[in-house]
Parts: structure tokens; sequence; C-alpha cells
């Protein structure tokens, strides 16, 4: 049997890393499953926990609806600008704002993300990599996935916006 290994977040790239992911990726919201896919992106970058980008294909129809028009974007050296979903809760009329973003038209370094979304693992009731419950990154920023294979300091939480 072998150990899994485990990855310090300060081993990873500057600029970030894009690599497929074979794990099987479980998010949970309103007591639903609204994601299970193996075919996830990690983007891997210094001092954060992975971000995993699903392919919109495998989330539940339904769910995920884009932001008002007019709400604010974000913008990432290295991707791009992102735009922004919310959720509505399924089974009910709650609407979540801002729980998952993409990139409609990523930088050509990372154009293999068109086409996904990454959750904030804060604002779900549970995501799962590989049968593990992830840790949701502190604060509300980056949405980086936390699990035991995942080592810091992890960049996010107060007081850490400088590093």
């Amino acid at each position: 049997m072998s150990t899994p290994t485990v990855e310090s977040v300060w081993d990873y790239p500057r600029p970030p890393r894009l690599e497929r992911s074979p794990a099987l990726l479980v998010i949970e919201l309103g007591g639903h499953q609204i994601v299970e896919t193996t075919r996830s992106l990690r983007v891997l970058e210094t001092s954060h926990p992975p971000v995993h980008y699903v392919p919109i294909e495998d989330v539940a129809d339904g769910v995920l609806q884009e932001t008002s028009p007019g709400a604010a974007a974000s913008y990432c050296e290295w991707k791009g600008t992102a735009s922004y979903y919310d959720a509505i809760v399924p089974g009910t009329s709650d609407v979540l704002a801002r729980v998952a973003w993409h990139y409609p038209q990523p930088t050509r370094h990372y154009a293999e993300i068109a086409g996904h979304v990454a959750f904030y693992p804060s604002r779900m009731d549970r995501c799962w990599l590989d049968g593990e419950q992830v840790q949701a990154q502190a604060g509300d920023f980056y949405g980086g996935w936390i699990t035991s294979r995942i080592v810091g300091p992890f960049k996010g939480g107060p007081g850490t916006r400088g590093w």
C-alpha cells in the first residue's frame, strides 16, 4: 500500500500550474449532490491550496445562474477576467450570491479552463475529494480546497494578503 503524497503549497509555482486531476470530486448543496466528476482541473499557485475547476456540463442543471448584469467582475494577472455565478439551492427558490466563478475568455496559457467553473467550498454544504471532506481556505477571495494531503501555511486568512 502506498502512502498518499503530501503537497506543500510552497512548492507550487508562480505563475500557477494548471493540471488535470483524476480525483473524484463531489459537491453538495441543499441536501443534493450538484457535482460529481473525475474531470476537474487544478490550479496550483504558490501559497494557495489548489482550486478545482469542473466542467460546466458536470454541474446539475438549473443550479447555476450568471450573476446579475453589471455585477463586479474580478481580474487575475494570470487567467484574465472572471465572471461569477449565483446558485439556486435545489428544491427551493433560495439564491446564494457569487458561489462560483469562471473565465469566459481565459488567457492563452490557461485556455483549458474555458467551459469550467470553480466553487467556493465555504459556500457549499460539503465538498469532497476522493472521499475526504474538503476544508475551505480562510477568507473568501481565493477559494482553495484543503485536504490532509495539502499543507501550508496558506495565504488568505487575516493578515496574509500581503505575503
